[in-house]
């Protein structure tokens, strides 16, 4: 897994802030999910996010996107308080796109079908819109999977196919959930290279919560560990796994990166 790192490129990285949480608190009736919690993601960083099950890790992207608004606490985007901005101005006017873990897209519908349709919604221009259509099927190497529906088609392309989906919009901030689960060594490790890559070449900032924690500590530059609705631990990889909160929360004293 440290192949993957050594083609990171660090030097055009902004210290700019893209997103930002301030003291954001959320409950889901009487039951606490994130307490005061505040963090950055900076502009072109691949940012990762650990904890255990229902600790809130997917609660922060539906935050980022406008899917729910948080209780208390602001949610900034560029330097913009979005706290209430709505799920369609946010993906417009912050170029936020969305990865989910299952489906984005359609079961029955060829692979160039997908890609037709949504380029439809979000691209007005036509010839824009077959200019983008045929990069990212050239990008991802789909050209020969254009006409399989996509219900037939394998895990690992089924992840290649909701990327090229979100990359339609050509994004500025990735929110990708789950991408590592259920699949196996060797197409981990094609996701991982295609992660790196899209930070390298379009200066992505690219945020990934997993519970593959080697697989994810293996192409971010900065991790935190949620656990107990806090922020528990954010660092380097190689710091977070010798960091003592770290290990009490959520890797335990055995774990290695490699």
């Amino acid at each position: 897994m440290a192949i993957i790192k050594k083609f990171r490129i660090k030097s055009f990285k902004s210290t700019n802030n893209i997103i930002e949480f301030r003291n954001v608190s959320l409950s889901y009736g009487n039951r606490l999910i994130l307490d005061n919690i505040s963090f950055e993601i900076n502009e072109g960083q691949i940012f990762g996010m650990l904890g255990p099950n229902g600790v809130g890790k997917s609660t922060i992207f539906n935050l980022i996107t406008g899917l729910i608004t948080p209780k208390n606490g602001k949610i900034l985007i560029n330097g913009y308080d979005t706290t209430s901005f709505p799920i369609y101005l946010r993906t417009k006017k912050f170029k936020v796109g969305y990865v989910p873990q299952y489906g984005g897209y359609f079961n029955d519908l060829t692979l160039y079908e997908n890609l037709k349709a949504i380029s439809e919604i979000i691209i007005t221009d036509k010839n824009l819109r077959f200019e983008r259509i045929n990069y990212v099927i050239s990008k991802f190497e789909l050209d020969n999977l254009k006409e399989i529906k996509a219900k037939h088609l394998s895990g690992g392309q089924k992840r290649k196919l909701v990327l090229a989906l979100a990359l339609l919009s050509e994004p500025k901030v990735l929110l990708l959930d789950e991408p590592f689960a259920a699949l196996d060594v060797l197409t981990i490790k094609m996701l991982q290279e295609i992660i790196v890559n899209l930070q390298q070449e379009h200066r992505i900032t690219i945020c990934i919560c997993d519970h593959q924690a080697r697989d994810l500590l293996a192409c971010v530059d900065i991790a935190m560990i949620l656990s107990n609705c806090k922020i528990v631990a954010k660092d380097t990889p190689s710091n977070l796994v010798k960091n003592i909160h770290a290990k009490n929360a959520y890797f335990g004293d055995s774990f290695r990166i490699n």
